[in-house]
Formats: structure tokens, sequence, C-alpha cells
């Protein structure tokens, strides 16, 4: 099983704060087409993805009992 996390306003689109998937391996880019299926208006483009609190590429692969965190576009000044 893979745990997500979702921070921000990806928080707010998909209603909750975590979830874990059932799958036993997936590639970053799989995860983020996965999510833009399960919440249209995800954002996929935009999205940095970090696996066990490191920023990771699309072709990184997520195994099983890996932590992921969906980190939206920050804005500021």
């Amino acid at each position: 099983m893979i745990k997500v996390h979702y921070f921000a306003r990806l928080r707010e689109l998909t209603g909750k704060s975590e979830e874990v998937l059932t799958h036993d391996s997936m590639t970053v880019e799989d995860l983020l087409n996965w999510a833009e299926l399960t919440y249209p208006g995800f954002g996929k483009g935009t999205i940095h993805v970090a696996v066990n609190e490191e920023y990771a590429l699309p072709t990184d692969v997520i195994q099983s009992g890996d932590v992921c965190a969906f980190i939206p576009p920050v804005s500021g000044g």
C-alpha cells in the first residue's frame, strides 16, 4: 500500500488530508495520472511529488510502504 498526503488546495479538492492506495508499485507519473482521473482538476502538470520526503521525478518508482506527498505550487510575497 502507498500512503498519499494532500496539502493546501489539494486537501480542499479531495476532501481529505491523506489516503492509502492499494497499489504495490507505480511510477510518480502513474500516481499523478491516477490523481487527475480520480479528482478532476487536480492539476497534475503543476504538482510536485515527494516520495519519502524527497522530491521525485516522473519516472521514479513508488513501492508499497512508501509515503508520498502532493505539493501544489506556492505563491506568496
